[in-house]
């Protein structure tokens, strides 16, 4: 596999806006979790990951006019592509430069769809947000913003779109059909969404708690990630520093059930072994899993004994930061992505917040020292998403 650097990175959360605000977040052990306040829904006895900012907030930062059709979604992620971009020293294209724009989503506009649905059927004043709705609408509105990709695609696997978006990208980038891709993923919270996950009935009525024996379901959260991913030689051309390397990937499908993992974790196991096979890495080479950990009964029990077939008796440190910011859902795998490039540069372990209890099937307990043992250099990142979509993706420090 040829090196596969990471020049940028932008992200926004519920803990703030930029990479800084996240950081400080993290190593202060701050949750950004509270009560529902943009997305109006009756279930407010749910605590969600929103990001601190309204639309019309956002849209000024943005320079976007207040009557502008845009959807929220749409306003994370420009927000994060744009540090991502200062950040890679990108803000100005460079015409010779063959750019790609892959970003993962799922709700698409259904925030602002739900709104606006009587008016779409009694008259014409809010059309310009019906083709927001669909997935690649939104993207499209992204791409638009900035403007000068030559490929534009989006990817929809639910909670592992965005880690697929990045693996998209790195193909391209192998491929040699994009010199410089722009991979990410966004997502707002809905009533949609909400409603959903809660006929699910895996939402917890407090601050979740991953990998912990208690665990009660997710807390829902919003926000945005997006890396630059560009080959070596366009880096060094560019004279640009990388912040880090896309070492391995894999994607892995076990077809269990529609929402839950299959009890023995094995599309999991799959994702991970191939990663770390496409990397050139043993087991004993991962310094940290950034796990899926939702902190649902199911999720958590087969992400550990995936972990425990392959890693054995040797397990690395691994921790899940859902219950800082949420499960930001298809935005999850770019976000945790940048969390684990800050994680290598600044050689921390996130504390796996609000665990007690260990989970008895398991021989493992997550992180509660922020200090590693040794040198962080590889993270292996987890993303699954329903229908037992499984992506695990290794990141390396330069």
């Amino acid at each position: 596999m040829k090196d596969i650097f990471v020049t940028g990175a932008g992200i926004i959360t519920a803990l703030g806006i930029g990479k800084q605000a996240n950081l400080e977040a993290l190593k202060n052990l701050q949750s950004g979790m509270a009560p529902p306040r943009y997305v109006n829904t009756i279930h407010n006895h749910f605590p969600v990951g929103e990001v601190k900012y309204s639309n019309p907030e956002m849209k000024h930062l943005l320079g976007f006019k207040p009557d502008d059709a845009a959807v929220r979604s749409s306003l994370l992620a420009i927000i994060a592509i744009r540090e991502a971009l200062q950040q890679a020293g990108f803000e100005k294209r460079d015409p010779a430069l063959r750019v790609a724009f892959v970003s993962g989503i799922t709700v698409g506009g259904m925030d602002q769809a739900e709104i606006h649905y009587q008016d779409f059927l009694h008259n014409d004043s809010k059309n310009n947000y019906i083709e927001l709705n669909d997935c690649g609408g939104t993207t499209e509105q992204i791409a638009d913003y900035f403007g000068g990709f030559q490929f534009v695609s989006t990817v929809v696997t639910a909670c592992s779109s965005s880690a697929n978006a990045i693996m998209l990208g790195a193909d391209l980038i192998q491929e040699n059909r994009a010199d410089l891709v722009v991979a990410g993923g966004c997502e707002c919270l809905s009533r949609y969404h909400v409603n959903g996950f809660n006929t699910l009935m895996i939402l917890d009525r407090e601050i979740c708690k991953p990998f912990d024996r208690d665990r009660a379901g997710i807390n829902l959260g919003e926000g945005a990630g997006y890396v630059i991913l560009e080959k070596a030689d366009t880096a060094q051309g560019r004279g640009i520093q990388p912040i880090g390397r896309i070492s391995g990937y894999s994607n892995a499908c076990d077809a269990f059930h529609q929402t839950a993992s299959s009890p023995d974790g094995h599309g999991a196991f799959l994702a991970m072994k191939g990663a770390l096979e496409q990397a050139g890495l043993k087991p004993g080479d991962i310094d940290h899993i950034n796990a899926h950990g939702t902190g649902t009964p199911n999720n958590d029990l087969t992400e550990g004994i995936a972990v425990m077939n392959l890693f054995g008796s040797q397990i690395p440190p691994v921790s899940s930061i859902k219950s800082y910011l949420g499960h930001t859902t298809s935005a999850a795998g770019s976000v945790e992505a940048i969390i684990s490039l800050l994680c290598l540069e600044y050689n921390f372990l996130p504390v796996n917040l609000n665990f007690r209890n260990p989970i008895e099937e398991h021989s493992f307990q997550p992180v509660t020292d922020p200090n590693p043992k040794r040198p962080i250099r590889h993270i292996l990142s987890n993303s699954f998403g329903f229908g037992g979509n499984n992506s695990a993706i290794v990141l390396s420090k330069i």
